[in-house]
């Protein structure tokens, strides 16, 4: 990562942006509490406030426990707020971050007084989501808070870097005469083996199978088969192999310009192009006809999934704008679409509502490697966000686009079955995830952005995982 000139901010500004990133994830940790509370009807358990009287029926402790479980985390986070408030008031903050947690404090009153009424008058009083509605809102508030927060302690107007001129690059390729190959014909094979297995990216693979496993047990629940499974996950992973080959034969030469990408099949003539292009032609076939033996509505999504990398991102969007990562973010979120079309021969709001997760975590998880190799992309020639617009705009966004997918996640349990088991692991997670974008912001390293990239890599596996877990068996 390239270096930046700014100076560091004292310990002070670090324990202020660490207190706001505390209410921020107490914000969201009441969100997702509240929305479990919703789902289960806990709320009808507890008709009086701010404290709760037992129940009559003894079956309805369980309810009672969430009730109150959700009250006195509303009121922690509400101590955390207004202790947020007062530092920001009487701290060395900017204008802009002081009337963000001021009016976020103020719509948490607003919030407090909602959630009471819905408690004494009952949820037909108040316009349904309006709770959960406006929480959003506090929480949107508090995030900005912390990124304005964040950019004006950590930040720089001179940390973008110029993509190197065309002739500049000459001579930095890695060519074939560089290669060594083994002698033998049996080490020759393995070696052409392996890199056609490496160009069918196969590191994506368990991330986006993850994603359909996810879409199919929301769709199925316990009723989910072998046969779907497996139809699903195998079309899936051609399509990905599929995709990942593409993606190859059309970078073959920026690959050579990157350190990354230079030792990759076809970057070093290992593989030839006409090969390449038969072999990702063979596994889309392949692909198709799988999906095919469950319905044409998978089938065709797995098309759209393999011509939209290799096509609509790869040669439009990665090259030609700064929002490639955002709008390429689709590609990972059809796997979602093509795990409950398998089960259902149509695509559900759920589904949609997981794709939404994986889409908006798309960002906040790959602006982490673009800091990483920055100077790397832009020996390329990628308009990625740190090339473009530095380092200081890019860890402002993984932050916006951080909480996004942590209200997607909100959202996704709101409109589903999932329960307590979800709500802890995306809160607990989803805390970790944002703690480490915290920290990218101080320490501005390579090490630091592969932290925050392994943590998004494990809020969304562990989420997927639960989703999964909670579905098929709980």
């Amino acid at each position: 990562m390239a270096s930046e000139s700014f100076p560091r901010p004292i310990g002070t500004h670090r324990r202020f942006s660490g207190l706001l990133a505390a209410a921020a994830l107490g914000v969201y940790l009441l969100l997702i509490v509240g929305a479990t509370t919703s789902l289960t009807d806990a709320a009808s358990a507890c008709s009086t406030w701010p404290t709760c009287h037992p129940p009559a029926d003894p079956l309805s402790q369980t309810e009672l426990a969430i009730a109150w479980g959700h009250r006195l985390t509303a009121l922690v986070v509400g101590i955390l707020v207004a202790l947020t408030a007062v530092a920001a008031v009487l701290g060395d903050v900017s204008s802009r971050v002081r009337v963000a947690i001021l009016g976020g404090t103020a719509l948490y009153g607003v919030q407090i007084a909602i959630g009471a009424a819905t408690a004494t008058l009952g949820p037909a009083a108040i316009t349904p989501g309006l709770h959960l509605g406006l929480g959003v809102v506090v929480f949107a508030t508090v995030v900005l808070a912390l990124a304005w927060d964040l950019e004006a302690t950590t930040g720089g107007d001179d940390d973008a870097i110029t993509t190197p001129e065309p002739e500049a690059l000459e001579g930095e390729s890695v060519s074939a005469d560089a290669r060594s190959l083994p002698s033998g014909g049996l080490a020759r094979a393995r070696l052409t083996a392996f890199a056609y297995f490496k160009m069918m990216k196969p590191r994506l693979m368990w991330l986006l199978c993850l994603v359909a496993a996810a879409g199919m047990a929301l769709a199925a629940g316990p009723a989910l088969d072998a046969p779907t499974i497996v139809a699903t996950l195998g079309g899936g992973v051609l399509a990905i192999g599929a995709s990942g080959t593409f993606n190859h034969v059309l970078e073959r030469d920026v690959d050579q310009r990157m350190s990354r990408t230079a030792d990759r099949p076809l970057a070093t003539d290992l593989i030839p192009v006409r090969n390449a292009m038969a072999f990702g032609l063979a596994l889309t076939v392949a692909s198709i006809g799988i999906f095919l033996t469950i319905n044409r509505l998978a089938a065709a999504l797995g098309l759209a999934a393999i011509l939209f990398y290799s096509v609509v991102y790869t040669l439009l969007l990665k090259p030609n704008t700064v929002q490639n990562t955002v709008i390429g973010g689709a590609a990972g979120a059809l796997p979602a679409l093509i795990g409950w079309a398998a089960v259902t021969n149509e695509i559900g709001i759920p589904a949609l509502a997981l794709a939404g997760v994986i889409f908006l975590w798309t960002p906040a998880h790959f602006y982490n490697l673009a800091l990483a190799y920055r100077d790397d992309y832009a020996r390329g020639g990628f308009p990625m966000m740190p090339v473009v617009r530095g380092g200081t705009e890019t860890r402002k966004h993984i932050v916006y686009y951080i909480a996004a997918t942590l209200v997607a996640t909100v959202g996704l349990a709101w409109i589903t079955d999932l329960g307590a088991a979800y709500a802890a692991t995306v809160a607990i997670f989803g805390g970790i995830f944002l703690w480490a974008a915290v920290t990218l912001h101080y320490e501005q390293t390579e090490a630091a952005a592969f932290r925050a990239f392994h943590a998004s890599n494990a809020f969304l596996g562990a989420a997927l995982v639960i989703i999964v877990v909670d579905a098929l068996l709980l």
